[in-house]
């Protein structure tokens, strides 16, 4: 049973993985946020078996909280914005696609590095999840430095804290408090995020990232 209930939150746990590198791999917004919403789900899953596993009730309420705001408030949200806002669907991407691929097979590969050596007095299923999570977060990193569109790096930055929830459940879960604190400090920031998009396609007319450098380069002449 002990190896059942490992091998399953290894199978949730690299999932995210698979699903963050599902996102990277996303030149259209709208699939980009359909992505994350799975990203997100699978984040439900991972915390529901921990919560299970290590018979910890307050993580329920934490897949629950991910459920409800990550899963559908969030991506419905970002759907609504960029509808109103007539985004431009398709996501230009730095570098191209595969060597996004590359980039983040070589940050699994140094989450695993980094993260394995520095667990080795923890249990077996704490190191594979925290490995997991390191590469869940740095992929993360990978989507907001590579996309040109400033949805997709709120969509960056939400699969971050994703990988951030897992950690957390996986080093045996977090206070209740603590949960419901950075659930709501979420919702305000996608709030915020939301006015902060409408302002800029107001001033320049488009929510590309190079737009606002263009404009910037003009200020300084």
């Amino acid at each position: 049973m002990h190896d059942l209930a490992f091998d399953i939150a290894h199978l949730l746990a690299g999932g995210m993985v698979v699903v963050s590198f599902l996102m990277l791999y996303q030149d259209r917004l709208s699939a980009l946020i359909n992505v994350f919403a799975l990203h997100s789900l699978v984040l439900v899953l991972a915390v529901g078996w921990q919560a299970h596993i290590q018979d910890a009730h307050h993580l329920y309420v934490t897949a629950g909280i991910a459920l409800v705001f990550k899963a559908i408030i969030i991506p419905t949200a970002l759907h609504r914005i960029v509808r109103r806002l007539g985004i431009h669907r398709t996501l230009e991407v730095v570098g191209g696609v595969g060597l996004d691929m590359l980039a983040g097979a070589a940050l699994v590969a140094l989450a695993i590095l980094v993260m394995l050596p520095v667990t080795v007095t923890t249990d077996a299923l704490a190191r594979e999840d925290l490995a997991f999570a390191l590469a869940v977060l740095l992929l993360g990193l990978l989507l907001m430095v590579t996309r040109q569109n400033a949805v997709s790096l709120v969509v960056g930055f939400m699969s971050l804290e994703n990988g951030l929830v897992l950690a957390a459940a996986g080093a045996r879960g977090m206070p209740l408090a603590v949960e419901i604190s950075i659930a709501f400090s979420v919702l305000i920031a996608l709030i915020v995020i939301g006015i902060f998009l409408f302002r800029i396609r107001e001033r320049f007319d488009s929510v590309d990232m190079r737009a606002m450098d263009t404009f910037r380069g003009e200020r300084r002449r």
